[in-house]
């Protein structure tokens, strides 16, 4: 495979961000890159060499295999930021007492990340990684710290509640900043695993953190826009929530128009610091199914920047076009930027006249939908369904 590492050098290859690394021929457990490239084990997202009990552990991989619905790991490349949930993923354990400790790690984690440089000091590397597209193979994405700049003490690791039928039970949210490094050396791996970590072939980035608590993340700017496979969801479960949401509004109430009050939740759901909204009339919104203000700035002296949103609730079969892209562009006052909601996609030629012409608009289409959904506790169409019947009800 072209630009991947092959399976018998990986006990010998530095880790590059975003490169590729294969899996064995064998046919079993023993394929897994993971193992062979580090002494963590073979299985798991919480992997890691050293002991839990004995407080000992010297380094830790993350593995995400971003397929599971429920809890929704998510590296955004655009801000440096990851998003990893925790091992108790089903009801009948209490928080801490999963199989591989996991959140044991993670308390652990983020207790010696707040404190001073030489509770950082014993914080092993940790290192993310990714499914592949092929086979057993997985993708390097970054050196990870706990934390992120722009998140408050007490929000970078936060017990969820989410419930399986009548019980329920909590799972770990935690936010990690990827460092600004594009290759983690053999040398400092073999020096993390040797207990010595700080060494001269330790990264700049985590040095700089251990010292000071600066953050230095891996951001990149968007040079293309979204394909269609990037804004739809890839898992069945999350097109069933675009289609249960297209099929309330257009099918169950026969009016897709009330589609806008749910996109202005899904807005605010994501943009927390939304203030006002006022839902136009259909036939008087000259372009825009609401107007809003978004408040910057501290709480005694918001600045109120304001926006126009529309909303399509379209079947995800069915792109937004530059045509109603357009509409929207043209009505956007002095100083107002647009939102456009929709539980489809936008069209390529539509993306890249936004992007190019560098028009403030806010693109969320169905996989934003799902993501926000997500991180709300709704990960499932019923309970989405639920959702939406209890918060937009019908006439009847």
């Amino acid at each position: 495979m072209p630009g991947s590492v092959p399976f018998e050098l990986l006990d010998q290859t530095d880790l590059l961000v975003d490169q590729v690394y294969e899996g064995g021929p064998s046919g079993n457990v023993g394929d897994d890159p993971l193992q062979r490239m580090l002494p963590v084990g073979n299985q798991g997202g919480f992997r890691y060499k050293g002991s839990v009990q004995g407080d000992d552990i010297r380094l830790v991989v993350l593995y995400t295999s971003g397929e599971h619905p429920d809890w929704p790991d998510r590296v955004d490349p655009f801000t440096g930021t990851l998003t990893y949930f925790g091992d108790n993923r089903r009801p009948g354990q209490e928080l801490h007492t999963t199989t591989r400790q996991g959140n044991t790690i993670l308390r652990r984690l983020f207790e010696r990340a707040s404190g001073g440089q030489g509770a950082r000091a014993t914080v092993p590397p940790i290192l993310l990684f990714s499914k592949g597209e092929h086979g057993r193979e997985v993708v390097f994405r970054g050196l990870a710290v706990p934390a992120a700049p722009g998140v408050a003490p007490g929000d970078d690791l936060v017990a969820v509640w989410r419930a399986v039928g009548q019980q329920r039970f909590q799972n770990y949210r935690a936010t990690f900043t990827i460092l600004d490094e594009a290759v983690i050396t053999r040398q400092w791996i073999d020096d993390a695993l040797s207990g010595t970590p700080l060494t001269h072939a330790c990264p700049p980035t985590w040095r700089k953190w251990v010292d000071k608590r600066v953050f230095t993340p891996l951001v990149s700017e968007r040079i293309n826009t979204r394909s269609r496979k990037e804004q739809l969801p890839s898992s069945e479960e999350g097109r069933r929530i675009l289609e249960v949401l297209h099929g309330y509004f257009n099918v169950t109430l026969e009016d897709p128009v009330r589609f806008e009050a749910c996109a202005v939740d899904l807005w605010r759901m994501s943009a927390p610091n939304t203030g006002e909204v006022d839902l136009t009339r259909p036939w008087r919104d000259g372009g825009r199914d609401a107007v809003g203000s978004y408040l910057l700035g501290p709480p005694a002296d918001r600045l109120a920047v304001e926006f126009a949103l529309e909303a399509k609730c379209y079947g995800i079969g069915n792109s937004v076009g530059v045509r109603e892209m357009s509409r929207l562009i043209s009505r956007l006052r002095y100083r107002q930027f647009g939102v456009f909601v929709t539980t489809s996609y936008f069209d390529d030629q539509a993306y890249k006249e936004v992007r190019q012409d560098q028009h403030p608009v806010v693109l969320l289409c169905g996989r934003d939908i799902v993501d926000i959904l997500a991180l709300g506790g709704m990960t499932k169409h019923k309970e989405v369904e639920k959702w939406m019947k209890a918060r937009y009800p019908g006439s009847e």
